[in-house]
């Protein structure tokens, strides 16, 4: 795997790495064309296998002028430190990165992995979102 400079520490880098490890083999199993919630259930499945803490479906309060709006769900949140968001699309938009950034806000962490499974090498569909 490419590895990418960062400023980031070494074991958010390794739990990024051994993420994106769980998400590859599930997306070589499984290939593209499934619904995202499939994706999800089987990462958690990989992600328990290899012995890395992860919540599903993590609630977020999200505030406006000091007042409680809603709960956001954020799809993955692993080791308390990482946010995962798992598409099932044609293309990544835009918006989609727009909205994983929104869930860093919201959920006062730092980095964020947006993965397309419907792409046919995972790679091509992973997106890696750092909010400064």
């Amino acid at each position: 795997m490419l590895r990418i400079p960062t400023s980031l520490p070494d074991e958010l880098e390794r739990l990024v790495h051994n993420t994106i490890g769980c998400c590859i083999q599930v997306h070589r199993v499984l290939g593209p064309g499934l619904l995202e919630q499939i994706y999800v259930k089987a990462i958690c499945l990989e992600l328990d296998a290899s012995g890395i803490a992860f919540e599903r479906e993590k609630s977020f309060p999200v505030f406006y002028r000091g007042h409680l709006l809603c709960q956001q769900r954020v799809d993955l949140v692993v080791g308390r430190r990482l946010v995962i968001e798992i598409k099932a699309v044609e293309h990544l938009h835009p918006v989609h990165h727009a909205q994983a950034m929104s869930y860093l806000r919201v959920s006062g962490l730092k980095l964020a992995l947006l993965m397309n499974f419907n792409a046919a090498i995972l790679q091509d569909g992973l997106k890696r979102i750092v909010l400064t």
